[in-house]
């Protein structure tokens, strides 16, 4: 077994200093990279099992139904690198398939990440695996000399992408083009835009698991900011924004409130919300145009019940 974590410090953004950004931006956001502590990471774990949230089993069963294909349009690959990869288990299809010789994964959970990565290289002897605990999107540089030469295959799973705008989303897939090099690949799953019940419905589950990751925000600022949050002050609130395209996700506050971090105090005002996170949906020649103004050029597109995975080269 061949297995290295590596935890980057100067890679990581501020959470300090974002969180002070933000809370004194008008309209108040935290960027969502900070839902994914331990406790964020097993609540969005649950969220993937609720029966609301499609999103994964979807995105598993087209992988599953469509992978000879897949695997055929991709060809032989040296290394699957994963952004995002939190508990490594979405790239172990990708491995029976390709059998690539080394499998870097990134995540700026590292804590979480590393169990999970070494636990695959257990199971993947003949894999030469890496984990980097890091803010890929901004330091994702730091990536490129723990790379083997030969052809790499980013893999990019689970609608992430739909977290960043679309002028954001052009601005992390060109940062993937030039990671991947000339000859490189990009395989990326989306949701597609759909019926809006039912997208309400995937963020406001019945068992209140969305609601809980969505609020463990404040709890972790409270953790490890020393912030004063009541949670009980504030209301999780997502919905589908037709126009922009977007789930939506804000913690309301219930009442008029002042909180304090770093000695700094906001105020909020009663049903003031702080923006946590937008989820974009998108048309498969909607995305597909983000993707060629990053530099890709479409090689396959499979679809299944509202969600899609794409082949760039």
């Amino acid at each position: 077994m061949a297995f290295r974590f590596l935890d980057l410090p100067a890679a990581r953004d501020d959470m300090r200093a974002d969180a002070l950004a933000g809370l004194a931006a008008q309209p108040k956001f935290i960027p969502p990279k900070y839902f994914y502590d331990a406790p964020g990471c097993r609540l969005f774990e649950a969220i993937c099992k609720q029966p609301e949230y499609a999103v994964t089993r979807t995105e598993q069963a087209l992988m599953a139904s469509r992978l000879p294909e897949i695997a055929a349009a991709i060809g032989a690959v040296d290394c699957i690198l994963e952004p995002g990869a939190g508990d490594c288990s979405k790239v172990r299809v990708l491995l029976d398939a390709l059998h690539p010789g080394q499998l870097i994964v990134l995540d700026i959970a590292g804590s979480a990440l590393a169990p999970a990565a070494e636990s695959l290289a257990h199971d993947y002897p003949r894999l030469d695996v890496t984990a980097i605990g890091m803010d890929f999107i901004h330091e994702l540089d730091a990536a490129s000399p723990h790379i083997a030469p030969g052809r790499r295959l980013i893999y990019y799973p689970g609608s992430s992408i739909g977290n960043f705008s679309p002028a954001e989303a052009v601005a992390v897939l060109a940062r993937f083009r030039q990671l991947a090099g000339e000859a490189g690949q990009l395989l990326i799953g989306f949701d597609l835009k759909k019926d809006p019940q039912l997208l309400h419905q995937a963020y406001n589950d019945a068992a209140g698991i969305t609601a809980a990751f969505n609020l463990n925000l404040l709890q972790r600022l409270n953790r490890e900011l020393g912030a004063n949050f009541d949670p009980a002050r504030f209301r999780h609130y997502a919905f589908y924004n037709p126009q922009a395209g977007r789930i939506e996700m804000h913690l309301v506050s219930l009442v008029e409130q002042t909180v304090t971090i770093s000695d700094q105090s906001f105020h909020f005002d009663a049903g003031e919300s702080l923006h946590t996170e937008n989820s974009c949906k998108y048309r498969c020649d909607e995305f597909g145009g983000i993707a060629n103004s990053a530099g890709w050029k479409l090689k396959g597109e499979w679809a299944q019940d509202g969600f899609a995975v794409q082949l760039y080269g």
